[in-house]
């Protein structure tokens, strides 16, 4: 049964990183000379040095040369002075991040599974001449494995190439006049062909793709098979939704159903599906349930 194809999700911006240039002075040396040799109690005051004095130098200058020592050697003091907390938090903030909290796909449970969440439309609907209506009940009817086809995004289908056996995922009712999470699924079986693109008599057939594979390339859209395992008597509508996602460090302020509306296959984090359970009083995939 083909299910409902989404659209292109926008790229994510790219952070701009900066380097911090650090400069340093290099302190000047001057020789004495021969006569300053002969008369070192003099050379000890620059004021008895004479102008006219072959080789000598002016008491001006050589104020102005220690001036100069005096202020390199301020300059070097203040370059071995520690970063100051603007410095460090510049530094921490153009530098690589390193993260040290487990991937968003993995649930806080730690057993690696991740967690998605797939749209389809509950209501009739024809897409050449096909119904393409699927709910969270007809999924409950299948006495065998469902393929989730149709997908027609390249963003979707690549979160479908991501999916393993034993991921669980939200069913999401789209296209109606109550839209939200319904109940779960289970991807059973990881993602092969969409054999429905090549099939001019399907819902969803891709001339491009078909044209693409007769020509020696591969099918780029793709299918997982999913089993139901769980629906919700209290379903999370979306405005509930998005009250949650407005809350400033919430727990759905991130999530991808509410930054990318239109992308019909999503990733939820570990973090939002335990939330989403415990408002829904789901049981699967949680421990104690």
């Amino acid at each position: 049964m083909p299910k409902r194809k989404s659209t292109h999700a926008s790229p994510e911006p790219e952070v701009e990183q900066a380097t911090r240039r650090r400069s340093s002075r290099l302190s000047k040396g001057v020789e004495p000379k021969k006569e300053e040799v002969e008369a070192p109690v003099k050379q000890e005051k620059p004021k008895t040095v004479t102008a006219g004095k072959k080789g000598g130098r002016k008491a001006a200058a050589v104020k102005e040369e220690v001036n100069d020592e005096k202020k390199e050697e301020k300059e070097e003091k203040v370059e071995e002075q520690p970063p100051t907390k603007k410095t460090r938090t510049t530094k921490s903030t153009n530098s690589k991040p390193t993260t040290t909290q487990p991937p968003s796909s993995s649930p806080s449970t730690g057993t690696g599974r991740q967690y998605w969440l797939l749209k389809a439309e509950p209501l009739p609907r024809l897409e050449n001449a096909h119904d393409v209506s699927f709910s969270i009940d007809h999924l409950r009817s299948r006495s065998a494995p469902e393929p989730w086809d149709g997908i027609r995004n390249y963003s979707a289908r690549n979160n479908l190439r991501s999916m393993r056996r034993g991921d669980l995922a939200f069913f999401y009712h789209s296209n109606c006049p109550n839209p939200g999470i319904v109940g779960v699924m289970e991807i059973v079986k990881e993602a092969e062909p969409d054999w429905t693109a090549l099939d001019p008599k399907a819902a969803y057939f891709d001339a491009k793709a078909k044209a693409k594979v007769e020509g020696g390339g591969e099918n780029p859209w793709c299918l997982v098979h999913v089993e139901f395992r769980e629906k919700f008597e209290r379903e999370l509508g979306l405005k509930e939704l998005r009250e949650w996602g407005g809350e400033r460090g919430g727990e759905l302020e991130g999530m991808e159903l509410l930054r990318l509306g239109r992308l019909s296959v999503s990733k939820v984090s570990g973090r939002e599906w335990e939330f989403l359970m415990e408002k829904a009083g789901g049981r699967t995939g949680r421990e104690g349930k």
